[in-house]
């Protein structure tokens, strides 16, 4: 990406800790739930459930499901090179997840594309989710980093409509 713009974002991180570590914590059930979501569920491509420890696959389809949030997110994955690189469609776009390491560090890319550049997706999509994964990828630091999650799992929000624009830990 050269320049902003509304067809996509990209968001980085530099966390303390391994490719694998991070890959397991975005690639399995297990993982993506320990930090992100309330619920999440993997299939292959014979419809089987992956197992909770279990790697997603090219192929997969997914169903998450977030606290604080009715709705659920359904999707395939793209790619899973099962090192350091995921690509899923998420909303009406695609998402990227690149590992690398540099020094001591991780470096986590997190890339969303493929935006449409109506108005609605312009304010749902690309800013919605660009503060969106501002937040999870700071939540994924602190999990690793100190042990601990920010984002707001006691107290229902549920009935804010606009919750999800106007609380940092949604």
């Amino acid at each position: 990406m050269e320049k902003l713009e509304w067809n996509s974002f990209t968001k980085k991180i530099y966390i303390h800790t391994t490719i694998e570590r991070l890959y397991d914590l975005w690639a399995t059930e297990k993982g993506i739930t320990s930090w992100f979501l309330k619920k999440a569920r993997y299939k292959n491509m014979e419809g089987q459930t992956r197992a909770p420890l279990e790697h997603i696959e090219k192929g997969d389809t997914y169903t998450w499901q977030w606290h604080n949030w009715d709705g659920k997110e359904e999707g395939k994955v793209l790619e899973a090179n099962g090192k350091n690189y995921l690509e899923i469609t998420f909303e009406t776009s695609k998402l990227s997840i690149l590992l690398e390491k540099i020094n001591n560090f991780t470096m986590v890319t997190l890339t969303q594309f493929d935006i449409p550049t109506d108005d609605e997706s312009k304010l749902r999509v690309h800013f919605g989710c660009s503060n969106g994964w501002t937040f999870w990828l700071a939540n994924l630091k602190a999990y690793i980093e100190h042990g601990i999650l920010l984002n707001e799992t006691e107290i229902d929000l549920r009935e804010n409509k606009l919750a999800g624009y106007q609380f940092v830990n949604m």
